[in-house]
């Protein structure tokens, strides 16, 4: 398939602003992929669709505060700095995206805060617009990532176009958010309130948990037509044993399995085995989906409506069958679905 294929014409207002204000009462479209069937429920109207046995799959990453605003040495240009990932925890070296990239060589040291209480040094350029940071930080660990947390700002993507509110810092994770690594909120699972988990469990549902760290590359725009040429940035994943086993006993049973969201497709057809089970793993994952794709593990999944040509639109399209995704996109179009990260969702089952 060509990127071509993916476009469409979003209306701009159509992208989600703010989330709903309770997490379970965002607008779900449920697709059927055997009839071609749309329904259009409530998200916690999911209960009616899982029974005893059935296990929902969620990423548990957590969200930190990746946008620091500082200036530089010397000029105090307005430097902003967004932290992609940990390099070395004791020499606090930190890979980062820094705008405007033209401004900032290597030697150059930053300011942070108010009282400029944070300065980082720039020790490499890796990147036309990526560098490694040296904080200079003379306190623990701890008290370094205090620091980060006070200082920081939730990364709201750049297509969200209103400031950041208080309220962001707890909307932008999910309920699962335990392990923190992500720049990028897994948003599927922000439409689970404690209290639909609850019911769900209730219900006999089972949730398991895999951790991916997602990063800035699930904004970045596809520039190929061919996307067979298309790299995906590579990103932290963990499955643990418990995890496999509970997926591989409910696939054993005819159950459904559920992806909550692309990143966990991701990660769990990442690492799988020749009979089509989930493997314990822990690495990186560049794994880009599009059509036509097999999917070994899930036979559901729920996703948000994604933009134009994204990858993450791509992943839900070989799941769902193309015809069948730009059919349920047109339709949520007519009806006002919201798309994007703080957007409606959509769950996709036979």
């Amino acid at each position: 398939m060509k990127l071509s294929h993916f476009k469409f014409t979003l209306p701009v207002e159509l992208i989600a602003e703010k989330p709903p204000i309770n997490r379970d009462e965002s607008r779900l479209m449920v697709v059927h992929k055997k009839t071609g069937d749309i329904e259009h429920k409530v998200f916690k109207d999911i209960l009616e669709y899982f029974d005893d046995g059935d296990i929902m799959v969620v990423n548990n990453t957590k969200v930190f505060p990746a946008r620091l605003y500082g200036t530089k040495e010397k000029t105090g240009a307005k430097i902003e700095v967004f932290l992609l990932r940990e390099l070395n925890r004791e020499a606090r070296l930190w890979d980062v995206l820094v705008d405007p990239a033209r401004k900032i060589r290597i030697g150059n040291k930053l300011y942070f805060g108010e009282d400029d209480n944070l300065v980082a040094e720039v020790i490499d350029n890796t990147t036309s617009r990526g560098r490694t940071l040296r904080f200079l930080f003379d306190g623990t660990y701890d008290e370094f990532k205090k620091t980060i947390e006070s200082l920081g700002e939730t990364p709201l993507p750049r297509q969200i176009r209103r400031p950041v509110e208080r309220e962001d810092k707890e909307r932008y994770q999910t309920v699962f958010a335990k392990r923190e690594g992500a720049v990028a909120a897994p948003t599927a699972g922000m439409h689970f309130s404690r209290e639909l988990v609850k019911r769900l469990e209730l219900k006999g549902v089972d949730f398991t948990e895999i951790t991916l760290h997602a990063g800035l590359g699930n904004f970045r725009n596809v520039d190929v037509e061919d996307l067979s040429k298309h790299k995906m940035d590579s990103e932290e994943i963990m499955i643990e044993e418990k995890t496999a086993r509970a997926v591989n006993a409910a696939k054993e049973k005819n159950k459904k399995v559920c992806a909550i969201g692309t990143t966990t497709m991701r990660a769990i057809e990442s690492s799988v085995s020749i009979t089509g089970m989930l493997k314990p793993y822990e690495g990186w994952t560049n794994k880009f989906i599009y059509p036509p794709y097999e999917f070994s593990v899930a036979n559901c999944m729920v996703s948000n409506f994604h933009l134009p040509q994204s990858t993450l639109m791509m992943m839900v399209s070989a799941f769902a069958g193309f015809d069948l995704l730009m059919k349920a996109y047109k339709v949520a179009i007519k009806e006002n679905y919201t798309f994007f990260t703080y957007g409606d969702a959509m769950l996709i089952i036979d």
